[in-house]
């Protein structure tokens, strides 16, 4: 037999998600028992709904009626007493398993017979709730994500308890509040969260080995990546110490290193620093609970104990491929007398004919005038030899990623090259050093990983060996600013920022499919939907190739010897299958043969 609808819902815990949550739900036209033990809690609560409704009617999304009417279904009080006719709860009190247990025992005795009970819960078992409650067939998890009246994904969770007629009746809710529902199993972190947070801690940890600024990382993955919000901007917003409670669920389960939480999240949250609720966690903020980021002990200006970097006045690209010809394209652009080197006059006029064609493009979007197009296009000269690079400042190299065929480059750059000249290469996955070891002035070599397409990326990731000369190193850092890209500074391990970060997370999604624990389609719908991301793991793995996935995927592992970071099987059985992705019309997906 159908439940009827869910029309008065009460709302435990009056927190930033248990106010969206009631925001949502009021505007919805449920009549909303928002309860918090806390007087001052529950007045913040009431504050907060009156000036989102006022904004939306200053925008006008709503009328001053509208906003009455919104206003009105939403009550607050300080005891369970009050959820007594409500149709359903959803608690949304600390992540304590004790707090939790004891709301849902008290609530047992208050609501009526048929009453859903929902947690809010990210990081604790929803089984364990249900088993402790007098009626655990009406037990379920609802997880709303930061902010709630933004995020369009809901999870829900449900046990081998939970009825099947809880499920459909709060399935139903979230899509008349315009909410993405999916269903998923009873894990720590559940889909989002259980591939957010991983990469969340590796971030953390990467911070805290002080192999990359906390500014350097954020910019990283949001430049990078497309990403909303760095890793470490993100961890202040939800909570140092909810971060750090998820994590240790999730290690509980899993025992994997990936998930262990990073000293760095206990100090902190020990210390009471746990982020802008506080007013200060990886970053310092303008008061408790606000998002303003001010300088604190730790900003500083790079540039203040950097040396300065050598004149450049003509640069160099050697290779004839997509990032040969954009990188070219983007010196050219910025002015830069550019050399465009590649094996043979053919490949090398053929890559220029693909950047005139780039070039082109961006002249019918009114990018750039056909003026402006002409004099970038002059400025590249194609050489089918390297003998053209004797006299630039700085080469590029885009060529295979190819360990020996990158030594065997660098070799001839040696040669060739003036001194002084700063050898670059693009390499994304192997070690810098190599190459730099293959010339007779490994100090002028260094990493300038481009991100694709290099005209549109703005980030590039400068990697300098424990060789490097501090000149050089600020020879790259100046070009990257005068051709308008970002520069972040890392070292020469595997992955560098971006590929240490990213894939990870994305064979972890690999390893969910595999599990039968979710499908493409609502994994890859959860990251979007929940974790703002531009593309899902799956969307972006058959983009890269899964061919490439794999092969950073295995540096990674040899580098870091994590057996948590070893590929996912299932991605080593498409790759010997020649289910590359895109580019061979299968992946993870199939696609439209061109």
């Amino acid at each position: 037999m159908d439940r009827p609808p869910l029309r008065t819902i009460a709302v435990v815990g009056l927190g930033t998600m248990g106010t969206g949550i009631a925001d949502i739900l009021a505007r919805a036209g449920r009549e909303v028992i928002g309860i918090d033990t806390n007087e001052a809690a529950a007045r913040r609560a009431v504050a907060a709904l009156e000036s989102s409704t006022a904004r939306s009617v200053q925008r006008e999304r709503m009328t001053q009626s509208e906003r009455r009417d919104v206003l009105a279904r939403f009550r607050t009080f300080t005891g369970l007493d009050a959820a007594a006719e409500a149709d359903l709860v959803i608690e949304v009190v600390p992540e304590e398993y004790d707090t939790k247990c004891q709301v849902f025992a008290e609530l047992d005795t208050v609501v009526k017979p048929d009453t859903i009970l929902a947690t809010g819960t990210n990081a604790l078992s929803v089984t364990r709730l249900a088993a402790d409650s007098d009626r655990p067939e009406r037990v379920l998890g609802l997880h709303f994500f930061n902010p709630a009246p933004a995020m369009k994904l809901v999870e829900i969770v449900s046990s081998v308890l939970t009825s099947p007629q809880a499920v459909a009746a709060v399935t139903e809710l979230a899509r008349e509040l315009g909410k993405d529902p999916i269903a998923v199993g009873d894990r720590p972190g559940f889909v989002a969260d259980g591939l957010l947070f991983g990469y969340l801690n590796q971030a953390a940890a990467m911070y805290e080995s002080r192999y990359a600024t906390r500014e350097d990382i954020d910019s990283a993955m949001k430049l990078g990546c497309g990403l909303p919000m760095g890793p470490l901007a993100l961890l202040d917003l939800i909570g140092i110490d909810t971060a750090r409670t998820v994590l240790e669920a999730m290690y509980e389960q899993s025992r994997e290193r990936l998930h262990a939480p990073a000293p760095i999240l206990r100090q902190l949250s020990e210390a009471g620093l746990t982020g802008r609720k506080s007013g200060r966690g990886f970053y310092t903020y303008a008061a408790p609970g606000s998002s303003e980021v001010v300088p604190d002990a730790l900003t500083r200006d790079p540039a203040a104990s950097r040396a300065p970097g050598r004149p450049v006045t003509a640069v160099g690209v050697v290779g004839s491929g997509t990032m040969a010809g954009g990188i070219a394209e983007v010196f050219a652009k910025a002015g830069y007398p550019t050399v465009l080197a590649a094996r043979s006059e053919q490949k090398a006029a053929t890559a220029k004919e693909r950047v005139e064609r780039s070039l082109g493009r961006s002249v019918d979007k009114g990018r750039m005038t056909a003026e402006e197009r002409d004099a970038t296009l002059a400025r590249i000269s194609p050489a089918g030899s390297l003998d053209a690079l004797a006299e630039v400042d700085l080469v590029v190299e885009a060529v295979a990623e190819d360990l020996d065929i990158k030594r065997q480059l660098f070799r001839r750059l040696d040669a060739v090259c003036k001194q002084g000249a700063v050898l670059a290469t693009t390499t994304s996955s192997l070690p810098v050093v190599a190459c730099a070891r293959a010339t007779s002035r490994p100090q002028d070599v260094i990493g300038m990983h481009f991100f694709n397409p290099a005209p549109a990326m703005k980030l590039v990731e400068v990697v300098s060996t424990v060789l490097t000369d501090r000149e050089a190193h600020a020879t790259v850092r100046e070009v990257c600013t005068k051709v308008r890209k970002h520069p972040v500074d890392c070292g020469d391990r595997a992955g560098f920022i971006v590929n240490a970060l990213l894939f990870p997370y994305l064979n972890n999604a690999v390893k969910m499919v595999q599990e039968h624990y979710a499908s493409l389609d609502d994994i890859d719908a959860a990251m979007k939907l929940g974790g703002g991301y531009p593309m899902g793991p799956f969307e972006l793995l058959d983009v890269v190739g899964l061919d490439v996935s794999l092969a950073i995927e295995r540096v990674l592992h040899e580098e870091f010897r994590d057996p948590g970071l070893a590929p996912a099987p299932l991605l080593e059985h498409l790759v010997a299958a020649g289910c590359l992705g895109r580019k061979t019309g299968r992946g993870f997906r199939e696609y439209a043969r061109r």
